[in-house]
């Protein structure tokens, strides 16, 4: 962001309601610099609509970025329409792919983005690691200055050891894609089915299709999301409410509230995601220690005399 902003092209940025700190603290930052800065909302799902940006875009917009998928919900944007909007002003179009990485096909040429971010942890690289695509012609100013490395954009000695591990990370993650998918599809289709049917009052949250396959995302009315972790964790069962990457900071989930969730369902709500060595019978572990939490946690609930469960 800051390297696109400096480039002084503009005092208007575009992202979503949605997004990951990553780029909304930044955003905050660039607002406190007299840069104008538009949040596009999003729908029930967390969804953009392609025409809320066509209508905040002027010819003022230096840059738009909005999120590959959602961290939290898992769904997927409609990049390549959001790209070829945000082009008709000569805006650039960033894309924060963290999440998509490794789950989904990423063709940088074919959703016609100018830049890309992923990082190496997201698929079993080294942490601390990252890489951005820059479109050929994309100019960008570098924020660390010094000895001039990776073509001047951010000097430094270069960490080889995280690099080549990343490489190695981004292989096998091109190599085994369609494999990857299938095997988490199963497996959040599988958690799915059996939450959604065998444990009353529960939805899923993010949109039913255009969604991460890794990644599923409940609501358990009555019960705190919170509490639920903490039962998941005794069971050593890794879940979050929110991003893991800011999960020490208490607060409601601004993905949920922007998504129209009431106070009630934003504290119900739980994260769960699949990964390659996971199994059907870690699946099935998990919806029976569900079950029995959640009826317990609900016996205790506030909310208790509301349902009827």
């Amino acid at each position: 962001l800051y390297g696109i902003a400096s480039q002084k092209k503009g005092k208007h940025i575009i992202t979503s309601s949605i997004e990951h700190d990553a780029i909304l603290e930044p955003c905050k930052h660039l607002e406190r610099e007299s840069y104008k800065v538009s949040y596009l909302p999003v729908d029930k799902y967390g969804l953009i609509d392609p025409e809320d940006l066509r209508k905040e875009l002027s010819h003022d917009t230096c840059l738009v970025t909005v999120m590959f998928a959602n961290n939290e919900v898992g769904t997927i944007q409609p990049i390549k329409e959001l790209a070829r909007i945000a082009h008709e002003k000569n805006a650039i179009f960033h894309t924060d792919a963290v999440q998509a990485v490794g789950k989904v096909a990423i063709d940088v040429k074919g959703f016609g983005v100018d830049l890309l971010s992923i990082s190496s942890h997201k698929i079993n690289g080294p942490k601390g690691v990252g890489a951005l695509y820059i479109k050929k012609g994309v100019k960008i100013s570098p924020l660390i200055l010094g000895g001039g490395q990776e073509s001047g954009l951010r000097s430094g000695t270069e960490n080889v050891a995280n690099m080549a591990g990343f490489g190695m990370a981004c292989k096998l993650a091109r190599d085994n894609l369609d494999q990857n998918i299938s095997h988490f599809k199963k497996l959040t289709n599988r958690l799915v089915s059996r939450v959604i049917n065998e444990i009353q009052g529960t939805t899923l949250n993010g949109h039913p299709e255009k969604r991460i396959p890794n990644n599923v995302h409940f609501t358990f009315l009555g019960v705190s999301g919170e509490d639920l972790i903490i039962k998941l964790d005794e069971n050593k069962i890794a879940a979050s409410t929110g991003s893991a990457c800011s999960v020490r900071i208490q607060r409601p989930s601004h993905v949920l509230k922007a998504m129209g969730f009431s106070h009630e369902q934003i504290t119900g709500s739980l994260r769960l995601t699949v990964g390659t060595t996971n199994t059907e019978q870690e699946i099935d572990d998990t919806v029976e220690v569900l079950k029995k939490v959640v009826k317990e946690l609900r016996t205790v609930s506030p909310y208790k005399s509301k349902y009827n469960f």
